[in-house]
């Protein structure tokens, strides 16, 4: 990138020389083809669409977590900060491209603002703090698993500061080395690779964590499938029938080995492997290791593409689909039919005192303390009598 520079002339500033585009090394003849733009603009039509999903269903979701005081433990008070970190990173997104596009579409240099710098700093911030919450998410489960005695509260005080506090010493420590040393364009680009790594590496880390976690869960819970306390002996079940119905086919019948005994096990164990996969984050490792210029469209489509709707997937596996979940929306539901059936009922049979002013709900709450009087009345009269 060159200087660009103007006279102070009696008839006023000269015209800017050299010209823009030979000064930001731009030539306005050289259009990237019409195959390239479709591709760049599906991939961000694709993660638009991806991150806009994921945006509403962990809104909707953290609006049911907060909601619900049962549903409040430290299981889903981890939940719900990697949700918060998932929405955090979408919005991010959608901010990043509207300074970016915003900029790219003017007829000059890129602008290297400070508002410029300051939204990839924190989008930057919003990534990497996603990432650390699904490592904690795997920290957690594996915790959970070995520990005999585990002090969820006093953990959750440590998987904060790892979660939220990690991610803005790195980015910090970041921004800070980036103004001194390599304070060009918008802080988009990340030639400098040095640099780059103090973002980058915390993140291959906490991925490269939460893989080598996976396998130890995963590890635990074929040991508790073997286990004869845990499961009612599956593992006897499990390795007798791959004998018999794999090895020795035309023995299976005498044995009455069925296949739906080692499909049952073997189902269940896929299903909570599965169910760890967008949890853990275990599809990052695939380009974890690569170059930046390495397979760049592939990566693209992968980490852009399919990772904008891993926010959807959490929220519908963890939240939606979660049994307890499940039984306090319908409880809700339930108890508001019963009311507002009551309610109804009342002004009926009672429209004067309906009509005074009376609501349902306050009857209700007088119908059922009075019940509750009549019912300890009772008591206190069977104990008399006894």
């Amino acid at each position: 990138i060159g200087d660009i520079s103007r006279n102070c002339t009696e008839d006023g500033w000269s015209e800017p020389f050299p010209h823009y585009y030979d000064a930001c090394g731009f030539d306005e003849n050289e259009t990237e083809s019409d195959n390239q733009d479709y591709y760049y603009l599906s991939v961000k039509a694709l993660y638009t669409v991806g991150y806009s999903t994921s945006l509403v269903s962990l809104t909707t979701a953290m609006v049911i977590l907060c909601r619900f005081r049962k549903l409040h433990c430290t299981r889903n008070f981890i939940h719900m900060n990697l949700f918060v970190s998932f929405i955090l990173r979408a919005i991010s997104v959608f901010i990043k491209d509207g300074v970016l596009y915003a900029e790219q579409d003017g007829n000059h240099c890129f602008i290297s603002t400070v508002e410029c710098k300051a939204v990839m700093v924190f989008f930057h911030y919003c990534v990497m703090s996603n990432y650390f919450w699904l490592f904690i998410e795997g920290l957690y489960l594996f915790t959970l698993l070995v520990e005999t005695f585990f002090p969820e509260r006093r953990y959750f005080y440590w998987y904060t500061i790892i979660g939220w506090g990690t991610p803005t010493i790195c980015v910090t420590v970041w921004a800070v080395l980036r103004l001194h040393f390599d304070d060009t364009g918008c802080w988009d680009m990340n030639d400098n690779t040095a640099l780059w790594w103090v973002i980058k590496g915390p993140v291959v880390g906490s991925i490269m964590i939460n893989f080598v976690l996976f396998i130890g869960i995963i590890v635990i819970l074929v040991q508790k499938l073997q286990s004869p306390d845990i499961g009612g002996n599956e593992s006897s079940i499990y390795f007798s029938c791959v004998q018999k119905c794999y090895c020795k086919p035309k023995r299976a019948n005498q044995h009455s080995c069925k296949m739906s005994e080692l499909s049952t096990i073997t189902l269940r164990l896929a299903r909570s492997t599965l169910l760890l996969i967008p949890l853990f984050g275990i599809h990052y490792t695939v380009f974890a290791f690569s170059p930046e210029n390495v397979s760049k469209r592939e990566r693209l489509v992968f980490e852009l593409g399919l990772g904008s709707f891993q926010g959807f997937v959490v929220a519908v596996l963890y939240c939606f689909l979660n049994g307890e979940v499940q039984s306090e929306i319908k409880r809700k539901w339930r108890s508001w039919k019963v009311n507002r059936y009551f309610a109804v009922d009342f002004k009926h049979r009672h429209p004067s005192l309906a009509s005074s002013g009376v609501n349902g709900g306050t009857q209700l709450s007088i119908l059922s303390k009075s019940s509750s009087q009549i019912r300890m009345s009772s008591i206190n009269a069977e104990n008399l009598a006894t």
